[in-house]
């Protein structure tokens, strides 16, 4: 039997920290992507310990801070493609700017120079991945994804969806379908 499932990485990441840093006695406030406030300084042996701790969830240590804050934009933007309510008012650079107190110049370049590719294709990339979830996961038609997703239309949706996996959301529907019907006629 399958059963589908859908994950809120972000409360998963926050519960994880939380019951990994309380285990471990140390007093700290999460705040906002990707960053914990310890309230002391841990020396050598307990920052290893930390790190030790938290690698065994796949959550690592980011001692770069180009590269910590090329992590925030990538959380703040899966964030954004994920729904969040709050966040769709806004155009991506205006969300990024604001959630991350630099202006977005700095932060497309920072994260071209960084990841080698633009803060725009990455947000394609999102969104495509959670098409595609939506589309597997859901009963949606291709304009609700559309517009779920921001997407000006479905046509917008479509060219996009296709340069990106080589297939049309149609097309990948169908194959998904009789993915599951011969998933069903198995059982």
């Amino acid at each position: 039997m399958i059963i589908n499932v859908k994950f809120n990485f972000n409360a998963l990441c926050k519960k994880i920290l939380c019951q990994q840093l309380d285990a471990m006695g140390l007093a700290y406030t999460l705040r906002g992507i990707g960053e914990i406030e310890l309230k002391t300084t841990p020396d050598k042996q307990q920052l290893l310990s930390i790190a030790e701790n938290l690698s065994d969830f796949g959550i690592e240590i980011i001692s770069d801070q180009q590269t910590a804050l090329v992590q925030r934009i990538k959380d703040a933007i899966t964030l954004l493609v994920n729904g969040d309510e709050d966040a769709q008012k806004y155009n991506v650079s205006t969300y990024l700017s604001e959630k991350l107190d630099y202006s977005y110049a700095y932060l497309s370049n920072l994260f071209s120079e960084v990841t080698h590719t633009s803060i725009e294709n990455f947000v394609i990339l999102k969104k495509i991945d959670v098409a595609k979830a939506l589309i597997i996961n859901k009963d949606l038609t291709l304009t609700e994804i559309a517009y779920k997703l921001n997407y000006s239309s479905v046509a917008h949706l479509s060219a996009q969806f296709k340069k990106t996996t080589g297939l049309t959301p149609s097309t990948f529907q169908k194959i998904i379908q009789k993915r599951k019907e011969r998933i069903l006629a198995q059982q």
